[in-house]
């Protein structure tokens, strides 16, 4: 295969995997969207029009109502990291689940609510609600990133693979190593500190933000005052070391964000899952 027909079929199949970050929200026609529509209209208009008072609250049997409502939404949307674990392309497909786990935990927000009668305390039943909006949140923050950063990693990358931008950097270190040779001392020791530090050095909040305040690499090239030929030389390649650093960074940025989100997802919804189990027990011990 030439290297023009590698290169277009690496575009297409990047092209496949962005459309199906987002293909799950359009699917069959946004019918989940709809179904979750449908189910906090019906909520909402159920609320309105009962005639009671005090209004319905989580202890009212339309409270109950939309409590059970709520509380089977949650568990059956938690499986849904048991259902990618299946292959099965049928009725329930992994992107037909995907979007009902959108929509319908979009909805939720309206069916808490309302099961809450819009009391809120300090309390187990309060914070099962604080941590539903959490979960929820977090999850509108995944979908966001699905949808906008793998265009943006595939920008960054110019049609490299991770393996191919090592190995330019790579080249480059030879490079460096070389050009080193007739410097001074203490420039040619700045320079090798940046040559043995790791591009991956920097920890999770330099890979979120982008920002690696202890860059020997920068350092090297802050460090690098003179004007011979042999100086020149080494600065020029320490700029290109820098900008295929930013490269990398780049990339671990963009990755980091489209993680970063699930470790906070999937905690908040074990604990949201903890707190629905006291909330549930707690209102029929007291019943």
């Amino acid at each position: 295969m030439s290297a023009g027909a590698a290169r277009e079929r690496l575009r297409e199949d990047e092209k496949r995997r962005d459309s199906g970050h987002v293909g799950f929200l359009a699917h069959k026609g946004f019918r989940w969207l709809w179904i979750a529509l449908a189910l906090s209209a019906t909520a909402a208009l159920g609320y309105a029009l009962i005639d009671q008072q005090p209004r319905p609250n989580g202890g009212t049997w339309y409270g109950y109502t939309l409590g059970t409502i709520g509380l089977g939404l949650i568990i059956w949307l938690s499986l849904l990291g048991v259902r990618k674990r299946r292959i099965n392309p049928g009725a329930w497909s992994l992107k037909a689940w995907t979007s009902a786990h959108v929509y319908l935990g979009l909805s939720l927000v309206v069916v808490g609510t309302l099961h809450t009668g819009f009391q809120i305390g300090w309390n187990v039943h309060t914070l099962a609600y604080v941590l539903m909006l959490l979960v929820i949140a977090t999850g509108i923050y995944g979908v966001t990133a699905y949808a906008i950063l793998p265009a943006r990693l595939s920008d960054n990358r110019r049609e490299m693979t991770r393996a191919q931008m090592l190995d330019a950097l790579t080249a480059i270190d030879r490079q460096l190593e070389s050009a080193a040779q007739p410097l001074a001392r203490g420039e040619a020791d700045l320079v090798l500190a940046a040559l043995r530090q790791s591009p991956f050095a920097g920890g999770a909040l330099a890979r979120l933000t982008a920002r690696y305040p202890g860059c020997a690499t920068a350092r090297a090239r802050a460090g690098m005052l003179g004007t011979s030929e042999a100086e020149e030389r080494v600065r020029a390649l320490l700029e290109r070391r820098l900008a295929q650093l930013g490269q990398i960074r780049g990339s671990l940025r963009i990755r980091a964000l489209l993680e970063v989100w699930l470790f906070l997802h999937i905690p908040l919804t074990l604990a949201l899952i903890a707190a629905l189990a006291a909330h549930v027990i707690s209102v029929f011990y007291y019943w």
